[in-house]
């Protein structure tokens, strides 16, 4: 992993960012790399907010991994403040290497570092390799998660 830098994303970064988000059955479904308006237009709003944090894995001068980290403040827990994870791909020759394991203690490491007392994380219910990833780094299945789409 020595090779490997985690930065923020730059917004040249973004077709490989989505192309990453696209290449599994259920992102196929519902990502569209061949027009990046949208992607352009989100990333602006998140570079502009400074709980966002998008980052990316780089390796060798290439992007192979990605994730944003979400700070949320707020008045539960003791006015605790939270961080969650979105949006974890990693490149599909580079699953396997460890990347994904550095870049959730990254995310970890981040959100003890911006004063967070939890981190949590959703997937979706069918991605059981993640669910077993996840709780093999510590997180637990804690809660049922529950989505209305607008």
């Amino acid at each position: 992993m020595g090779d490997l830098e985690i930065r923020p994303a730059v917004a040249t970064d973004l077709p490989a960012i989505v192309g990453m988000l696209a290449d599994d059955p259920l992102g196929a479904a519902r990502e569209s790399p061949e027009d990046l308006t949208p992607y352009v237009t989100a990333f602006e709003r998140l570079v502009g907010d400074p709980n966002q944090h998008l980052v990316v894995a780089e390796r060798q001068g290439r992007v192979v991994g990605t994730l944003q980290l979400t700070i949320v403040p707020g008045l539960s827990r003791k006015g605790s403040t939270r961080s969650i994870i979105e949006g974890v791909r990693v490149h599909a020759d580079e699953r396997g290497s460890g990347l994904g394991t550095r870049f959730i203690e990254w995310a970890v490491e981040e959100s003890q570092r911006q004063g967070c007392q939890l981190v949590q994380l959703t997937s979706d219910a069918t991605r059981t390799d993640a669910h077993r990833f996840y709780e093999r780094l510590g997180f637990s299945a804690s809660h049922v998660g529950f989505k209305l789409q607008l």
